[in-house]
């Protein structure tokens, strides 16, 4: 069973992601989502747990629900979520050639 974070502590990343990162969200949802004819248009973090970062995407007028892994494996600590966002924002720009901002 995976780690489960407090409540505040996914609402305070959730809203730090969605509001300070949604950019950031579309690249990883487009780098992470299965192929299909429909381009992913619009992504919205809604929770994690300690193995995964979960999303919510729109393709064309369906929306379904992204789960990506985190890349260093399972987490349990508060840092460790913003370790595993970055990487995989990282990975995200690699996949799709985009040039990554530098991490402050």
């Amino acid at each position: 069973m995976p780690h489960l974070f407090d409540a505040d502590v996914v609402t305070a990343v959730l809203r730090h992601m969605n509001g300070d990162h949604a950019d950031d969200n579309l690249l990883i949802a487009r780098a992470f989502a299965a192929a299909s004819d429909s381009e992913v248009t619009a992504a919205r973090m809604t929770g994690f747990d300690g193995e995964a970062g979960v999303w919510r995407i729109t393709r064309g007028d369906a929306e379904e629900e992204l789960r990506v892994p985190w890349p260093g494996g399972p987490i349990s600590e508060r840092p460790a979520v913003r370790r595993e966002v970055v990487a995989l924002y990282d990975e995200a720009c690699a996949r799709l050639g985009v040039e990554p901002r530098p991490h402050g």
